[in-house]
């Protein structure tokens, strides 16, 4: 495995203990930067690190504020400066429609997906704002629910369409801070979360029906966020989507 000698960007990701975050840090790595991985399980951040110098792993409950200011304070200790955000944890939550989910994991699905992003993009505009030279990129990971909710989802759909504008927010206000954000929409890409919906099984369809759905690979994805993460300051990629090929997103299946 080649690694490079001295790291150039800096980036944090969350949820960088299994699935896209682990992919999309794993690539980032490799592709130079300093990586601060952010979780909750310890044991996954340094399965995520193993074999990475430039990777430091942060335990890290997003919703919790103390948590991020840690995060973002132990990054700046170790490299000096923020460039990028991932901005990936995230939760399914419940099979529910509105009269069924409970207020309980409503709120639960909301403070990691909508609430959590938001402290973190928060932390991150901070540190870009103070640094100098000033400036950075936050990408928040959507989802295809940012554009159309599958069935009994009620919570996710709604976190989901939120980061969309959450995203176009922070892109507005950190125009005069040299601060870019855009959202990737992810379709199908084969991780544990779509073992949770049933996608490899049958997924819940409109009509009632279930279809096995296709899936692509995570390191794919992992590229399309790489190439929005290295796009020069003077561009912005506000929206990117990406599915697996024939996935009934566009259409009527």
């Amino acid at each position: 495995m080649n690694h490079p000698q001295a790291p150039g960007r800096i980036a944090v990701v969350t949820g960088a203990g299994s699935g896209i975050g682990r992919a999309v840090a794993r690539l980032l790595l490799t592709d130079g930067y300093a990586v601060a991985l952010a979780g909750r399980r310890e044991q996954q951040l340094v399965e995520t690190a193993d074999g990475y110098p430039h990777a430091l792993p942060v335990t890290c409950d997003i919703t919790r504020p103390d948590d991020v200011e840690r995060l973002f304070e132990a990054t700046r200790q170790r490299w000096g400066r923020l460039d990028l955000l991932f901005n990936n944890a995230g939760v399914f939550g419940p099979a529910a429609s509105v009269d069924e989910i409970s207020l309980a994991d409503w709120d639960a699905t909301l403070a990691v997906n909508l609430t959590g992003s938001m402290l973190c993009a928060a932390a991150a505009v901070r540190a870009m704002k103070a640094q100098d030279p000033q400036g950075g990129r936050i990408i928040n990971n959507g989802s295809i629910s940012a554009h159309s909710p599958r069935p009994r989802t009620v919570a996710y759909a709604v976190t989901k369409h939120a980061m969309t504008g959450l995203t176009k927010s922070i892109e507005l206000d950190g125009r005069d801070f040299g601060i870019t954000c855009g959202q990737i929409d992810i379709g199908n890409t084969a991780t544990d979360i779509m073992d949770t919906i049933g996608v490899g099984a049958g997924a819940l369809q409109a009509d009632g029906s279930r279809r096995v759905e296709p899936t692509f690979p995570v390191e794919d994805a992992a590229r399309a966020v790489l190439m929005m993460a290295n796009m020069p300051p003077s561009a912005s990629v506000g929206s990117v989507v990406i599915t697996a090929a024939g996935m009934p997103f566009i259409g009527r299946g």
